[in-house]
């Protein structure tokens, strides 16, 4: 495969230094992306860069990750318009652990492969490297001049940011340039991937190899992903999308996906998946001859949910879904953990009672139009139940004098009442 021929149809490549596919169509080339191990999950941002990479070792080339221990101490400017919050040794350390798992479940560390991934973290030959020595040994290499013309860097001294720039954030560019020297060196990597945000910084890189070492060194970009409203990718009300279910349930993270609007769904299918040329086109076609059935949503979450959590996990979230709308069963809705139950039924209305009242066993209609106020009153009660209108997780009720007990308990603290085919109600243990 061609690697620039895979990600130009993809719509993957901003821009890219002149002399780049000669290189990667002459040899097996080692490339790395850079990702400050500001917390301890990846997410949906990063995603971009992660497939990069394992498209360059589908093609045949070598990836490297850099966690950037070093450079997560000091900020990256590009794209900010404020200095960032610095973290300390032991958490970086942390975060790195914990990505270093999560990567690994989509590029190949552990093949004898020649183009198997390599995870390095810039910390390791950063830590003993002295002021004076960078100065001296980096620093008067790359002039203010080359620095100041850095649009990261305009941009935060001549624009409206209140803070201005700090010398540690200003510096920046020389200290990510010193890593693709140092891993020039060390690994013979000649490639720097990330997002457009990024030139500056990389280029900054080639710049030193080339005078230092007077060698070649190329730079490649993709486009900075946006969502066709021009609102932010990757953000939702309660914040990122995160690839750990730790912090993004995987109900929740399908649901991200299948919810992507028709024109972000066909961009972001040809990024997020693996799926061929002709595939998407396939879709493309489908999607736009029945608009209404979301092919191209649906695959995109399928994709993306199997590829970042399992097949068990998209399964589950699938069957998940199906619940709200009717499609499933008691023991489908038993089998949800506690927070995808609640993913689930999120902003449903919820009310709480005491335990003592369940445990002790009570009728339907003393619970819904007696301890809440679900329903109105018991005669309204009354007639949904023999209109075949009310049901206690998501089995039909047919007398007013049914007892509610432990037994109905979800989770041990949950009862989910469906009213019709469209409202729901929870009631909630205290």
């Amino acid at each position: 495969m061609n690697f620039v021929e895979d990600l130009k149809w993809r719509g993957m490549i901003h821009d890219m230094m002149p002399g780049t596919e000669e290189q990667l169509n002459k040899e097996l080339t080692k490339a790395y992306v850079g990702i400050d191990p500001t917390a301890d999950s990846l997410h949906i941002g990063h995603l971009v860069g992660v497939m990069m990479l394992k498209h360059f070792q589908r093609c045949g080339h070598k990836p490297i990750v850099l966690i950037g221990g070093a450079t997560g101490m000091i900020g990256d400017p590009s794209g900010k318009s404020q200095e960032r919050n610095l973290l300390d040794e032991p958490t970086l350390r942390a975060n790195q652990q914990a990505l270093k798992e999560q990567l690994s479940n989509f590029l190949d560390f552990d093949s004898s492969l020649p183009n198997a991934a390599v995870m390095v973290n810039n910390y390791d030959w950063m830590k003993d490297f002295t002021f004076l020595d960078f100065i001296r040994d980096i620093g008067k290499h790359i002039t203010v001049n080359y620095m100041m013309s850095k649009d990261s860097v305009k941009k935060r001294i001549t624009g409206d940011a209140r803070d201005g720039m700090s010398f540690t954030e200003f510096t920046y560019q020389l200290v990510q340039g010193f890593d693709f020297l140092h891993l020039y060196d060390t690994y013979g990597c000649k490639l720097q991937m990330g997002g457009s945000d990024q030139w500056g910084n990389i280029t900054t890189g080639t710049e030193l190899i080339r005078r230092k070492r007077s060698g070649d060194a190329f730079a490649l970009t993709c486009p900075l992903i946006t969502k066709a409203d021009g609102g932010k990718f990757g953000k939702t009300e309660s914040g990122n999308v995160w690839l750990s279910a730790k912090y993004t349930s995987p109900y929740k993270f399908y649901q991200f996906w299948l919810n992507v609007s028709d024109a972000d769904a066909e961009k972001y299918i040809k990024i997020f998946t693996f799926l061929t040329k002709e595939e998407v086109e396939s879709l493309v076609a489908e999607h736009t001859g029945a608009p209404h059935l979301r092919a191209l949503q649906r695959r995109l979450a399928e994709e993306v949910t199997t590829m970042v959590h399992s097949k068990e996990a998209l399964d589950a979230a699938i069957e998940a879904s199906q619940i709200l709308f009717g499609q499933s069963s008691t023991e489908a809705l038993k089998k949800l953990d506690e927070e995808t139950f609640l993913s689930v039924f999120e902003g449903v209305p919820t009310f709480e009672i005491d335990a003592d009242k369940i445990s002790a066993g009570i009728s339907i209609s003393d619970l819904l139009a007696g301890e809440t106020t679900a329903i109105p009153s018991k005669g309204e009660l009354k007639k949904l139940i023999a209109g075949g209108g009310i049901s206690i997780n998501k089995q039909k009720v047919d007398s007013p004098t049914f007892e509610i007990n432990n037994s109905h308990l979800l989770s041990n603290r949950y009862i989910l009442v469906q009213k019709g085919k469209k409202n729901y109600y929870i009631i909630k243990l205290r």
